[in-house]
């Protein structure tokens, strides 16, 4: 019986860790521009992503607890939903991250496709993710919290200061020259 337990779980994770970076290469072929905007986030102003996924989670959780404390089985249901939706969300920003990440291992010489430096920056997170203690209760808290603040950026369109595009600026017709 424990034997099978132990398999489970195993093959669980084994699964989830191929699937991960599939996941990721996705959502940025599919969202590229927001994943795009949360990739500038995590690497212009990690702290600032960090702070507001602290902040806007706290308020989201509040309602998603609320669900999962009420007795009505529906109500939890809910919640679940809330959770599901918490979890893509921050699933944006996380592949926002992969980006960053994949191109930083290509500069350091792995060099690869677009869509092999999101795969590799995906494989690499994971990896850190799954270290015991430190993976668990730093590495994934961390992440999951900037990913989900990146991701509130990325969708309000909050771009940094310095990577705010102004507009090229107007100059005047060029003066005929008099003879």
């Amino acid at each position: 019986m424990i034997m099978a337990d132990v398999s489970a779980v195993f093959g669980t994770l084994l699964a989830l860790g191929i699937a991960f970076p599939g996941l990721m290469l996705v959502l940025v072929m599919t969202f590229p521009a927001l994943t795009e905007r949360a990739e500038t986030r995590i690497t212009r102003t990690p702290w600032k992503s960090f702070f507001l996924g602290a902040l806007t989670l706290g308020i989201a959780l509040i309602p998603v607890i609320g669900l999962f404390n009420l007795p009505d089985s529906s109500a939890q249901f809910f919640g679940f939903v809330g959770v599901a939706i918490l979890l893509s969300a921050a699933s944006i920003g996380a592949a926002g991250l992969t980006r960053a990440l994949g191109k930083r291992l290509a500069a350091l010489g792995l060099t690869a496709s677009a869509a092999g430096e999101t795969v590799r920056g995906a494989v690499a997170l994971e990896l850190a993710a799954v270290f015991p203690l430190v993976g668990w209760f730093i590495i994934i808290p961390i992440t999951l919290i900037t990913a989900f603040g990146a991701t509130v950026f990325a969708i309000l369109r909050w771009l940094p200061k310095d990577r705010i595009e102004k507009p090229a600026p107007i100059t005047p017709p060029a003066e005929p020259a008099s003879a």
